[in-house]
């Protein structure tokens, strides 16, 4: 019966991490030319990105923390609330022509990506051992539906209330926000709240010194921030190798489904191999990454580096997330998931941030070039975490 349980929880996760990445990738495609056209000044057409960022990183540890205290579907309804809100405050700032508005609805946005980040472990939290791999892998999977839908979600609902350009697409996700608050209903995940409340188990600062913890982390925070930095970067460099925009989507399709085709058997992988072998893996496919953008600036060269990468980000992140499930107590893990999560989307803002001021100033490859070290760093931890698992107690 749990085993039953586990798995639907799985299926109707799998379709909320679908529909909310549909709606994550139609807010990145339109966001900054929504902020051009509102903007003062085109040096502030990128500033609701950068704060609905930095409004994800800030919700991350409360979002953990609230799912930890009121439970994962209440938790996940409300992520989904802020996310309506603020879609619908975007699109009448689209309509009314404010950028300001605009700008603090992003906040909303921000905050409804930082909780439905947490549907990857509420997978893990009712899945057996054997079977958490697997769990994870499949809702990560649900982002493939998500790399098909939401560009084409973004090119027909642009014009969808012309003139205010854009402002369809945000009616749109406020839609998206509404049909997940639907789905949510069918999730039925076992309530560990009495325990998480009475107990808070070991200090944060134990818990994050085992090794399997700083594996896990380095592994997610790695693969996330540099696919985030070269993901980011790969247009401005394709543009300035003279590229139409409809080969960098074309790119950038390859790559989303790089990151999310892999689900369907990355669990398995890391059934099979064990999970260091599969970080090691995406390390070393990282790397790979970097030798064919080093090898030229042709498409081919592009398509293949984005691919790698996108491959590489999906090892990397599920068995950073695999390993982590496994490193803590049923008490402990509002806290310690949201530590994750604060470290891992805190280097995706900086990555936003940093990406275009750092492909300007040294270039496509030299950027790729700096990526080889927080790689090395990985790969260096993994060999350390194998020894003290092989050294006798």
């Amino acid at each position: 019966m749990l085993s039953e349980q586990s798995h639907r929880n799985v299926a109707v996760l799998s379709v909320c991490q679908a529909v909310s990445q549909s709606g994550y990738i139609l807010v990145f495609a339109t966001v900054g030319l929504a902020g051009k056209i509102l903007a003062p000044v085109p040096e502030l057409a990128t500033l609701p990105l950068g704060i609905q960022y930095v409004a994800m990183m800030s919700a991350t540890i409360p979002a953990s923390l609230m799912m930890g205290r009121f439970g994962r579907r209440l938790g996940f309804i409300v992520g989904q609330v802020f996310g309506l809100i603020g879609a619908l405050i975007s699109a009448w700032a689209l309509v009314s022509g404010s950028f300001w508005l605009f700008v603090a609805a992003a906040i909303g946005i921000g905050i409804h990506t930082a909780f439905f980040q947490y549907l990857r472990f509420a997978a893990a939290d009712t899945a057996s051992p054997e079977f958490r791999p697997k769990a994870i892998s499949y809702v990560m999977a649900g982002g493939i539906v998500a790399g098909l839908l939401g560009p084409e979600l973004a090119k027909r609902t642009a014009d969808l209330l012309a003139p205010a350009t854009f402002a369809g697409a945000y009616v749109t996700l406020a839609g998206i926000c509404a049909l997940n608050i639907l789905v949510l209903q069918f999730v039925r995940i076992p309530k560990t709240v009495a325990v998480d409340n009475r107990h808070g188990g070991r200090p944060l600062a134990v818990i994050a010194r085992q090794p399997a913890v700083i594996v896990a982390i380095l592994s997610a925070v790695v693969g996330y921030g540099l696919m985030n930095l070269l993901m980011v970067a790969s247009p401005l460099a394709m543009a300035g190798c003279g590229f139409s925009f409809a080969d960098s989507a074309e790119v950038l399709r390859w790559h989303v489904l790089g990151m999310y085709v892999p689900s369907f058997f990355t669990g398995s992988l890391i059934r099979r191999f064990g999970v260091l072998r599969v970080i090691v893996a995406g390390a070393a496919l990282l790397l790979s990454c970097v030798a064919i953008s080093l090898l030229g600036s042709t498409f081919v060269n592009f398509l293949g580096a984005l691919l790698a990468l996108g491959v590489a980000w999906n090892f990397l992140y599920v068995g950073g997330t695999t390993l982590l499930a496994g490193a803590y107590r049923t008490e402990e893990r509002a806290k310690m998931q949201g530590f994750n999560d604060f470290l891992v989307y805190s280097t995706t803002a900086m990555t936003s941030f940093a990406s275009g001021a750092m492909t300007t100033a040294l270039g496509w490859q030299e950027v790729n070039l700096l990526a080889i070290l927080p790689v090395g760093l990985v790969l260096g931890a993994v060999i350390w975490l194998t020894c003290c698992e092989s050294r006798p107690v």
